[in-house]
């Protein structure tokens, strides 16, 4: 038998193997039988290169032919199969549609608006207010009135979304201290300014391109550095209970002078070192200073007689640290199995 015989069994070989199958399961092991990567079909390619070089176009174009026969008569065999046994089932099942539908389960906030919504309690308890700045900020706000000037090396820091030449996707909560102050003048502030940031940034376990952040700003009379810290104490003693232990580091950002970093014992590995604090044992809750005088200037505050000190924290690090989760991505990726948890 050559092989253009062989496949020609073949086709009716399969067809007629097919018209017994009565049962979908069945129909995998036809499928293998015939058209799988081992199959009838494949054995009979494989013999293709035996051929001359007259025969094997007309041997190739035999086999794809039978191949597409092969492939319509499965996918028809299991359509009606399919039919068929739905048509059974249907007919076996009794229904009645006097019963009450099933109960469509009760949704629950996000995780993140669960945590915004108890960092607004705990400073709301310290006396600051709730002061909302929009996410599509000017380049002046959100660099130039905050001490960053175009050349100034410092943007490097933010890894930008520009939405113009002039406008942006702000990159920190900090350009609503410019809005804050400018409302306010001449006036006391205490608030925080919640919201969500953008940056372009990698996307790792404790990073994400979108984030919240909540910013803190208070200016008044007389405001010290030991007052920013005492306010870092007091929240982090609320928010992941007494006894946590702190550290203040010296670092840098334009807006504020002197700056700082505020770091706390990392709860996930107990300060024994995993990837969300780099296996140092610290993870960074805040960075914080006191308002670069060039900042109240732009806000409309004379630094010679006004002072005063911000901070801005992450949203989903806190319920990180709360809840013992090790990767940020979960958050934003809709998977129920992770939002149910919580």
């Amino acid at each position: 038998m050559n092989i253009l015989e062989a496949l020609q069994a073949l086709q009716r070989d399969g067809i007629a193997a097919l018209e017994e199958i009565r049962g979908s399961g069945q129909l995998p092991l036809w499928y293998r039988t015939y058209l799988g990567r081992k199959g009838r079909l494949t054995q009979l390619l494989r013999g293709l290169g035996d051929l001359s070089a007259g025969e094997r176009p007309l041997a190739g174009k035999r086999a794809n032919e039978v191949k597409a026969a092969l492939e319509d008569a499965f996918q028809a065999r299991q359509e009606h199969i399919k039919a068929a046994e739905l048509e059974v089932a249907l007919s076996s099942e009794q229904v009645d549609v006097t019963l009450p539908g099933r109960p469509i389960a009760p949704g629950h906030l996000h995780l993140v608006t669960r945590t915004l919504r108890r960092l607004r309690e705990i400073f709301a308890e310290m006396g600051f207010q709730v002061y909302e700045a929009p996410e599509v900020e000017t380049d002046e706000n959100n660099f130039e009135l905050l001490n960053i000037p175009a050349y100034h090396p410092a943007r490097d820091m933010w890894d930008t979304f520009w939405i113009s030449d002039e406008v942006v996707l702000r990159t920190h909560t900090s350009p609503g201290q410019i809005r804050c102050m400018r409302e306010s003048h001449p006036h006391p502030i205490r608030v925080i300014l919640p919201g969500k940031c953008y940056r372009y940034e990698q996307v790792t376990p404790r990073s994400e391109h979108q984030f919240f952040q909540v910013e803190g700003l208070a200016v008044g009379h007389n405001i010290r550095l030991t007052d920013l810290i005492g306010t870092m104490r007091e929240f982090a003693g609320k928010m992941y209970g007494e006894g946590r232990k702190m550290r203040i580091r010296g670092s840098y950002f334009p807006f504020t002078e002197p700056s700082i970093e505020v770091d706390m014992d990392c709860i996930l590995c107990r300060s024994e070192g995993c990837r969300v604090c780099k296996y140092t044992g610290w993870l960074e809750i805040a960075g914080a200073g006191m308002v670069h005088p060039v900042v109240l200037r732009n806000g409309g505050y004379d630094p010679e007689e006004w002072s005063g000190f911000a901070f801005g924290m992450g949203v989903e690090r806190p319920a990180m640290l709360q809840h013992g989760i090790e990767d940020i991505r979960y958050f934003y990726g809709n998977d129920l199995r992770f939002l149910r948890q919580f």
